[in-house]
């Protein structure tokens, strides 16, 4: 039976029924076979690499509190010793000084 003689026999909307559900089964089964096992190893690979993007995360803000600590031990230690240096300095004018006034 060819597809005119099935329209004039049962009518456009019928066989357009039949072929819209044989189109929409086809569809179905073509995506639970073979999209949806792949779209599952993506989710997998997904969750997988979101983790490790959070490991990397918390890697970099350990290193940057870790820096900060440096670079703020760093001032510190530039502090005592440019606080050194000047009353080093402060202590040997007045000794120079007190020894020149003839003490």
């Amino acid at each position: 039976m060819d597809i005119a003689a099935a329209i004039n026999q049962y009518g456009f909307p019928i066989i357009a029924t039949f072929g819209m559900g044989y189109f929409i089964y086809y569809i179905w089964t073509w995506v639970t076979e073979q999209v949806d096992p792949i779209l599952n190893e993506s989710h997998m690979t997904l969750i997988g690499l979101i983790d490790r993007i959070r490991m990397l995360d918390n890697d970099l803000i350990r290193l940057n509190m870790k820096l900060d600590i440096v670079l703020q031990e760093r001032e510190k230690a530039r502090g005592v010793y440019k606080n050194n240096d000047n009353s080093s300095n402060s202590t040997d004018s007045n000794n120079d000084v007190s020894g020149l006034g003839g003490g």
